[in-house]
Order: C-alpha cells, then structure tokens, then sequence
C-alpha cells in the first residue's frame, strides 16, 4: 500500500518534467561522446566507465528511495530492483578496476557476480510486485500464459541471438555460457515486465513506472547482446557504441523511480478486483502476439536459411502444447461463465419477480392512494388502498372521470392542476383538497401529481393521495392554543397584537383604535387566601363578564395572571371606549360567587387612542404603533391603579416622558453607588428633658452630577421598586455607623444613638440579621447605639415570619423603633408581641397640634400607650414651640424636627453634637 494516495502536486510535476530533460541531455551527451569518439579511446572509455558507475548507483537510489514511501509487497519490489541495479553497479565498479590495474577484463571475472546479480534480484523484484487476486483457474492461466510469452522469446532469441553466438564460438566453454546467460537473463526479465503491464491493464491501474522500468530492461538487452556477440568475437571494448544501452537503461529505471505517486498499489488492498473481470484485450492477446511474433521469426529464419535444428522442433511442441492447455482452461472457463451467467439470470428474474411482488404490496396496502389517470381526468388505474382510506372500491372510480367524484371547487382546482402539469413532462405539483369520503363525510387530502405520461410503463398522470384530515385537525388545535389562553379561551397576547396591527392597517381617516388595558385589584389577596383553584374560577367569571360587558365585535384577551385586554374601534371622537371601560368598571363592582363566597375585585383600566399615539409617537410599521399602544394603556393602568383603583384613565403623552425619566434615574441610581454620588446627612434626636442631643436618624441624599440634589421621595420608590434598596440600605447602615464611631473618637466618649431606616426590601430578606452583625462587626459600633426604624406594614405582613425575624435582629442587642405610628394599623396586640423600643409619633399628628382637641387626644393616647408598654416615644415633624410644648406636658420621651435642626452634613451634625440643637432649642 503506497504511503499516500494523494495525487501528486504541481511541484512535484514539475521536479519530475526538469529530471526527464536532465537525464534526456545527459543520455544524448553520453551517446554523442561514444558515437563519435570525441578525445580518442581513452577518453571514451573513461567517460563510459565513470557513466556507467554514476548511473547504476543513480538508479539504485532512486529505487531505494521509492521504495521507503511504499509498505508491504510494492516496497520489497522496489527494494529488490533497487539492490539489483546496485549489484550492476558494484559489478562495473570491478570491471573498471580490473582494467584499470590489470590492463583487461577477463570473462569470467568478479564483475560478472555483479552482473548476474542485478538478474536474479531485479527478477525477483519484478516477481514480488502485488498483482490483481486471482481464481485458482486464472492463476494456472497466467502460468500458461507466461510460459507461452517466454518461449515465444526464447525461441525469438534463438534465432537472433543464441545461434550466432554458438556460431561464433569463444574462448572457453564458461565464457560462451556466459555471454548467453546475460541476453537469456534479459529475456527472462522482459517476459516478467511484460507480464507484469499485462495483469496492470487488467486491474485498470496505471503503468508508466512499470513501462519505464520494462524500457530500461529492453536497452540493457540490446547492450547485452552486442556485447555478448561482440566478446564472443574478441571484438568488445570498454567506451565502444554498444556501453549506450546500459547508460540509457539505468536513466530510465531512474526516472521510473523519481516519478511522482499518482495513486497505491499494494497487496494488502482489499478492493481489487478478480483477474479476468473488466480485463483488457491487451492482457489476454498478449501471449498470442508472442507466439505470432516467434512463428513470425522461424518462417523468415527457415526461409533464409534452410536449417531447422531440433531445439526449434522441440520448442514449437512445447508452444503447442501450451496453446492447447490455454485453450483448454479458456474452455472450462466459459463452461463456468454460462453456468454463473445462467444462475445470475435466474437469481435477477427472481429479484425481479420479488420486488414486482413487493411494490404491488406497498402500493396496495400503502397509506396513500395511487391512482393514475389521463390527461382527460379519466381514471386508468387506481389502487385498492383507496376502500380503505376513502370508502370507494377500485372499480366505483376505475373508467370514470376523477373530478366527477369532487365538488365544484375541488374539481375545478384539481382541472387545472392537471392541465399545469401535463405538457411538462416528470413535472410535478402538490395541492389540497376537500375530498368525499363514502360514509364520514368530507375529508381533507394532500395530492401529489406527477406527470409520466412519456413512461411507457406508466403512461398517465399519477396522483399519491394522502388524507391528512387529522393532521389539519391538530395544527389548527395547534393554531389555536398558540393564540389563546388555555383558562379563559380568550384570546393571548400575540393573537391580540396581531388584531391590534390589523386594525391599524384597515383603519379609515375617520376611524380610531382603542386598546384598553385592565388590572384586577385585589386578585393577589384571593390567590393567596383562597388558593389558585379559586383565583381561576375568578378569572373565568371576569372574562365572562368583560365579554358580556364589551359591544359586539371588540375583541377581549387575557395576558396572563390578572391582566386583560380589550381592542375597540370606533369614530373618532365618539367616546365609545371610555363608555365600555365605565360598563366594565361597573360591573366589576358586582361581587363574583365562588362557590359559597361572594369575592369582590375591583379593576384599574388604561385606554390608549391612535388619534393620540398619532400626534408624535407613530412608527412606520403597523406592528410597531400595535406594540406602542398596547404599552401606553399598559402606563395608563397604573395612573388608574396610583389613583385609587376602580377606575379608567386614558394615556397621555406625559405619561410616556414620566416613564423615560424614571428609567433614566433608575440607570443613574445605579451607577450613584459606585461613583460616590450619594450622602448622608443627619436630623438630631432632642432629649424633652434637657434638650440635649442624644442621637440622629441618618437620612440618605443624592447629589446627581447633572440634576443637582434629587429629593428622597423621587429615587427611594425607584431603589424600592428595582431592589437596589438593598445595597443601598447597606451603604446607608454601615457610612452611618462609621460617621458615630469617627465622632466617637473624635471627641473621645461612647458613640452617639444613631437610628438608620429599614425598608420592606430589606425586612424581607432572611439575611438582614447577619448583615446588621457584619456592620456591627467591621465598624465596631455598640449595638445598643444602633436603632432599625421600620414601618407598621412591614410589621404586619407575615406576622410569624416578621416576629422571628425582630427577635433575631433583637438578640443582636440593637434597638427597634416603629416609623411613622399611627398611620398604619395601629394594633395593640401586635404592639404586646413584637420586641419594639421605641414608637415615632407621625409628623401628621404633630404639625396639628393644638387645632383640634382630637388630635392632642391622639398623640397623646400614643405617648400614654408608649409609656404603658415601657417605650419611648419620639415626636417627628415638630416646627413651632407650641408643638414642643404640649408633647412635653404629654411627657413625650424625645423629639425630631426644623424647629431643631433640618437634616445636616457630617460636619455640620458634628457640631451640633459638640454645642446643642441650636438657638430655638436654647429659647425654648
């Protein structure tokens, strides 16, 4: 197997073509310099001597070096052709030096187990070389064969060669021998190449190598010959005409040898084919051709001459019997080859008949119908699969025109079909149609139609007919569920857009396109109360009522949890979307019986008009407005629900720019963190009793580098909303702790109570009681100077949850305080259970002081309520001496508030602890 079966690059091309001129060139001067003894003998012999040796050892390298790029049997032949030429060279090494020192080169000599050498081992290299795989009668064949080429040429240099020699004569008996045993070799070696190119045409494989290898044979032979009559004679020379042929052999077994890989050649190759099958002419007449050539060369010899001896007798025997023995096996082969042909004849019209019999059954037992018909529409075939897929036996259609059996439609799509088809043939074409089925009524089917009118086996229209009636039911089962809510059966989100765009696009000058987008309110609380099951059957009964509530042909869709759609066309200017949003409002109003309770939801609707979107916010697609208008009434809705709920509010374009600015400061709040944008500045804690500074609540601000200080109550909803509360509640715990703990150092006592706010973000994640100790921990602030203030919703929401999370907070040993008290629900039992420190009178409460007695009874039932459960009580908001005044008579424990201090800088807070709250507490 060859190394590689690539073919051979242009590189290599081209090395090869510039070898064959250089050794051209080279032969051609060798020849010229021996031909016409240019210098005289000494320098003809010297020439040829020296050529002789370059070009032996040339050719044997190049042997040996093809040889390493081959495996197997193909490189042991190459090995064995390389090493012959070698010993050739080796011998005319020796012959030159016997001439040189000796004056002469005797026959024999040492130079001739050199020359015999390269017999005996190139044979054996051309023998090795892999030859196609052979039957047991073609391997005896090709025996016959080549003793039939050898005798041929034996007999052939009989008459050329052998007996003029013997005629000639010699020096001694050894010497005749061997001047014969040189040409006799050469015949050998041609017989095998030729052979050889024989078997190589059979296998189809290339043989230029071989070729030139068998040409290079050919050359030593005519030197052998003339120099075996020319030293037979006494008449050889070293550097005469005849040394010509030995140069020119070796330059080209050399250039069979550099000549490029262009495809394997290796025993081991399991693909060969039989010698015999797809065999050329060339291998099979060549024995033939040398029997023709030898009786050929006996009739001209025995017309010269007259003389016929009894090796030629005996040698045309020994050819005859040969070519009987060939003819012999020729003519059990062809025995053999009718019997297998026969066999394969039988075993193909048996096949045959099988695969006839096999697609009869396919045809009639497929799950199509075949039915073949005229260019007319007349039915010419049809198979028996037709009973069972459409009810019709064969013959109910066989003869009858096939657009007799649809309706008027499908009869006519069918016509033309047909007609598209049949001037063109093998054309093909597929269509659906409603086809009748005997007893289940219409059905619908797939055809395909092929026109093979021009198949003489076929001669029709051929129509495969598949009822894919089931298959359409499931894609529109399909279709459906794609584009409706599997609960309520309305229409989804992506069937609604597709309408929303629709009506776009079909809208007159006149027109308007409405979508209105409802929220249920309170859905959340009957999910979590009742259960899912519950919270489905609401939904069902609110899309029931939202149908029923809407005019006819306004479609209602649902987008998943509580959230509906309705589209409405209308006149411009009619008002005829507000109406149905107020009808749907009212009738949410009505309570829904769920099983035996009576739920009540109410709903927050957002209208949004083209007439509006069209003012500035059109886009070029009509899927792009459709998108547009769904989220403005998206952004209405929640100015319905911001109001109150239970209500409608149509879009306006402000809305739009509210939303885009909060997305703006969203994206800048949280970059603030990072870019240091955010500060705390802190509000002092007053002791009622000695106006002291005893704390301060650390309240976070935010200086944006382009809109300046922002106001709390525009980013704190944001951070809420987004969860960015949570590292920002971080940031705000651990810089508040910091800043006490650096005025603690600064004026050498124990830090200042600092208070930090908690939000509902915060309170909810398990791990606030871990980051409160890490705070604690990596400032070194005393737990106890730490107060979380929250609010009363954060306390009454998952009441077990809440608990267990203040009693883990508690046991930090921090103190609670609960924001803004009285705003919320205000319960007294949860006040008994939860572990609170501290209650913050609302600022709502305060700033009415002294107005209305009821309000003064109110904070001051919270300032008795704190004291009976041992809290303390802290007044916020307070901005006039009055107010201070009677939560002092209350006995108020602490107070917040302008009339002491507005919310300060770390600086300005530092000193306000050194000096006091400032004049007003000093007045008062």
């Amino acid at each position: 197997m060859a190394a590689s079966t690539a073919q051979p690059s242009p590189h290599g091309s081209r090395r090869w073509r510039t070898l064959c001129l250089v050794v051209t060139a080279l032969v051609v001067a060798f020849g010229a310099v021996l031909s016409t003894g240019v210098g005289g003998p000494e320098v003809s012999q010297t020439i040829s001597n020296l050529g002789l040796c370059a070009a032996a050892v040339s050719a044997a390298l190049a042997c040996l070096v093809r040889a390493a790029a081959f495996r197997g049997r193909m490189r042991t032949g190459w090995a064995l052709l390389g090493l012959g030429v070698l010993s050739w060279g080796v011998g005319q090494a020796g012959a030159v030096w016997l001439e040189t020192f000796t004056g002469s080169v005797p026959l024999p000599s040492q130079a001739d187990l050199g020359y015999l050498g390269m017999i005996l081992l190139s044979s054996a290299g051309l023998l090795v070389l892999p030859v196609a795989a052979q039957t047991l009668a073609n391997r005896a064949r090709s025996v016959l064969d080549g003793l039939m080429v050898a005798v041929s040429l034996m007999l052939i240099a009989w008459f050329l060669i052998i007996e003029p020699l013997l005629d000639a004569g010699g020096d001694s008996t050894v010497a005749l021998y061997l001047s014969l045993a040189y040409p006799l070799g050469d015949i050998v070696m041609v017989t095998i190449v030729i052979y050889m190119l024989a078997l190589q045409r059979r296998r189809g494989h290339t043989f230029a190598h071989l070729a030139l290898v068998g040409a290079g044979i050919v050359a030593f032979a005519v030197s052998d010959i003339g120099y075996a009559y020319l030293n037979l004679t006494g008449a050889y020379a070293s550097g005469s005409v005849t040394d010509i042929g030995w140069f020119a052999g070796f330059s080209l077994i050399l250039l069979a040898a550099g000549k490029p890989i262009v495809a394997p050649a290796a025993d081991e190759q399991p693909a060969l084919p039989l010698d015999g099958e797809g065999g050329q002419p060339f291998g099979v007449l060549l024995p033939y051709v040398a029997v023709l050539a030898s009786l050929v060369t006996s009739v001209i010899f025995f017309s010269r001459t007259g003389q016929n001896t009894a090796f030629v007798a005996y040698t045309r025997s020994v050819l005859i019997l040969l070519m009987v023995g060939r003819q012999l096996l020729t003519l059990l082969e062809n025995r053999n080859l009718t019997r297998n042909l026969e066999t394969r004849v039988a075993d193909r019209t048996a096949e045959l008949y099988a695969s006839e019999q096999r697609f009869h059954a396919l045809v009639q037992h497929s799950s199509d119908v075949v039915t073949v018909v005229g260019t007319d529409g007349v039915v010419l075939y049809q198979s028996e699969s037709v009973q069972r897929i459409f009810g019709y036996r064969p013959r109910m259609l066989t003869g009858r025109a096939l657009t007799g059996v649809l309706d008027a439609e499908s009869a006519s799509r069918l016509a033309d079909a047909l007609r598209s088809v049949s001037g063109r043939p093998y054309a093909t074409t597929v269509l659906e149609l409603t086809v009748p089925h005997r007893r289940l009524g219409l059905r619908q089917a797939e055809i395909t139609i092929t026109n093979l009118l021009g198949d003489p086996n076929v001669g029709g229209l051929v129509l495969n007919t598949r009822d894919i009636s089931e298959r359409k039911e499931l894609q529109e089962q399909l279709v459906h569920e794609a584009y409706h809510d599997a609960l309520t059966q309305l229409a989804n989100r992506a069937l609604f857009r597709e309408r929303v765009a629709e009506a776009l696009e079909t809208r007159g000058a006149a027109d308007d396109v409405t979508v209105l987008f409802l929220d249920l309110d309170g859905f959340k609380e009957v999910n979590d109360s009742l259960g899912h099951l519950a919270g489905d059957q609401l939904l069902v009964r609110v899309a029931d009522r939202l149908t029923a509530s809407v005019r006819e042909g306004d479609m209602v869709a649902r987008f998943g949890g509580d959230e509906f759609a309705v589209l409405i066309r209308s006149a411009l200017g009619a008002g005829e979307a507000e109406l149905v949003a107020q009808r749907i409002v009212d009738e949410l109003h009505e309570p829904f019986r769920i099983d035996t309770r009576d739920l009540h939801v109410r709903g927050s609707i957002g209208l949004a008009a083209y007439a509006v979107l069209a003012e500035g916010e059109a886009t070029d697609t009509h899927a792009d407005d459709a998108e547009q208008l769904m989220r403005n009434a998206d952004l209405a809705m929640y100015k319905a629900k911001g109001a109150g709920g239970s209500s409608f509010a149509s879009y306006d374009p402000q809305m739009l720019a509210g939303l885009v600015e909060r997305l703006e400061l969203e994206a800048d709040l949280r970059l603030a963190l990072d870019r240091g944008e955010l500060r705390l500045h802190y509000q002092p804690t007053i002791d009622m009793a000695d106006n002291r500074v005893i704390g301060f609540e650390a309240l976070v601000r935010w200086q944006h580098p382009v809109r300046g200080l922002i106001n709390p109550l525009d980013f704190i909803p944001i951070a809420e909303a987004t969860g960015l509360i949570v590292p920002l509640g971080r940031w705000v715990l651990e810089e508040a702790c910091r800043q006490a703990m650096e005025w603690a150092a600064r004026d050498g006592r124990r830090p200042v109570k600092m208070a930090v706010n908690v939000s509902v973000r915060q309170f909810d994640r398990s791990d606030l009681p871990t980051v409160v100790r890490e705070v604690l921990t990596a400032t070194g602030m005393p737990a106890d100077q730490l107060c979380l203030e929250m609010t009363e919703s954060v306390l009454m929401t998952d009441t077990e949850e809440n608990l267990a999370q203040l009693v883990r907070l508690k046991a930090l040993g921090v103190t609670l305080a609960i924001d803004d008290f009285g705003t919320g629900y205000s319960s007294l039992a949860y006040l008994r259970r939860f572990p609170v420190d501290t209650l913050k009178i609302d600022r709502s409460f305060v700033e009415r002081l002294g107005e209305q007695a009821d309000n003064t009874a109110l904070a001051n039932t919270i300032v008795q309520l704190g004291q009976s459960l041992g809290m303390s009580t802290v007044a916020e908001g307070i901005e006039e001496y009055g107010q201070l005044a009677a939560l002092r008579d209350m006995g108020c424990t602490f107070a917040q508030g302008f009339y002491f201090s507005r919310p300060v800088p770390a600086a300005e807070a530092g000193r306000l602890l050194r000096e006091g709250a400032g004049a007003q507490s000093s007045a008062a």
